[in-house]
């Protein structure tokens, strides 16, 4: 019997199917399906990773393993399934020819191109359709994908530890480690969320990181950007040496020497960028970074390239971690550096707030409201 409860209730278990996925599907959504005839589940699956089948198809095997027959059922579905042929066929065709009676989707398409398209062609073959259940969840789920799909730039999120006066070392550089183990395992957990780690020059000279991700079976390690305008990245730093060098991938401003150029290109992927005001362009690399599938950008600093981010507007989301620590010292490095902005109106806004405990620890979670101007708006 279909009831809107009996709806929340499938739809609920495709997305825990969904969430399986996480950090592995990229620059594809995350998707989960669920079969269900005279109210029993049938069939189910989700979308493991770009190139493989989709959570629709996965479902319909998945029913045939277990001697399910789909005809007639009802299809739970997260995403609306898609029409046009990509990697694979159309999930569209595969449900029409499986005879299932109705799907029930919890978002639509982000794609404007695509919206809607996959849901009017099911109705056209006499599948009823009913959308709209548990769709913020579905919607959050795809936060990056949805933001890539419709801007073509990575879903930027700022990512900082600090202390409770907001530094992210003492006067001497020293910062391992401000934030306990529960945080550091959340970071972890972040970093496999996304597809590029940033971080500018100042903290790869002063910290010389891994950024390094713990990855599963069919996990790639993310990208390891460093924004290096002039080049001083050494040949000797971690990034460049470790066996993850492959994934690493200097920003330098245009101008810098045909050596120092070469010489780095031997070490790892090399990008050369437009320079605004003396510095690296933001905006221009973010859409270079979306032309190559970078769907979420996790920014880790320092204090000057977060600030350089929300200045210009491009930054989405932060998590801050914050220390039961107080350091003081007007040298100590911060979390947000830069010329600050020079009125409470021109600061971006947070709104969505969630606080959650690690340990000792607090993490702050939060979607960023510039209050720069919309594209379509008069400045």
């Amino acid at each position: 019997m279909n009831t809107p409860e009996a709806d929340a209730f499938w739809m609920r278990r495709a997305l825990t199917l969904a969430r399986r996925a996480l950090g592995r599907t990229s620059p594809n959504p995350m998707v989960g399906a669920v079969l269900v005839r005279n109210g029993h589940g049938i069939g189910e699956g989700y979308h493991h990773q770009a190139g493989h089948p989709h959570a629709e198809v996965e479902a319909l095997r998945n029913c045939a393993q277990r001697g399910g027959n789909p005809l007639g059922a009802t299809l739970y579905v997260t995403l609306e399934p898609c029409s046009t042929y990509g990697r694979t066929p159309p999930c569209t065709t595969a449900i029409l020819e499986a005879g299932v009676k109705r799907v029930v989707v919890a978002a639509t398409d982000p794609n404007p191109r695509h919206r809607g398209r996959g849901l009017d062609l099911l109705r056209e073959h006499g599948v009823e359709v009913t959308e709209g259940v548990h769709t913020p969840e579905a919607t959050e789920l795809n936060a990056t994908f949805n933001h890539w799909i419709v801007h073509g730039t990575p879903l930027v999120t700022l990512k900082a530890g600090m202390t409770l006066d907001g530094k992210l070392a003492t006067t001497s550089g020293e910062s391992r480690w401000i934030t306990g183990e529960a945080s550091r395992r959340r970071v972890m957990r972040l970093r496999q969320e996304h597809d590029a780690i940033l971080i500018g020059i100042q903290t790869a000279l002063t910290d010389d990181p891994s950024l390094t991700v713990r990855r599963g079976r069919t996990q790639r390690s993310p990208w390891r950007i460093v924004l290096d305008t002039r080049g001083r990245l050494p040949e000797t730093a971690r990034l460049l040496t470790d066996e993850y060098a492959e994934r690493t991938l200097i920003v330098v401003g245009e101008g810098i020497s045909s050596r120092r150029l070469k010489t780095l290109q031997r070490r790892a992927s090399v990008i050369v960028a437009p320079r605004e005001a003396g510095r690296i362009s933001l905006p221009w690399l973010c859409r270079e970074l979306g032309q190559r599938q970078v769907t979420g950008l996790l920014v880790e600093g320092g204090g000057e390239v977060h600030a350089s981010f929300l200045t210009a507007g491009l930054a989405q989301r932060l998590a801050f971690f914050y220390a039961p620590k107080v350091l003081g010292g007007r040298t100590a490095p911060r979390a947000i550096a830069g010329p600050g902005f020079p009125s409470l109106t021109a600061a971006p806004r947070l709104r969505n707030l969630h606080w959650q405990k690690l340990g000792p620890d607090l993490l702050l979670t939060a979607r960023i409201e510039s209050a720069l101007p919309k594209k379509d708006e008069e400045p």
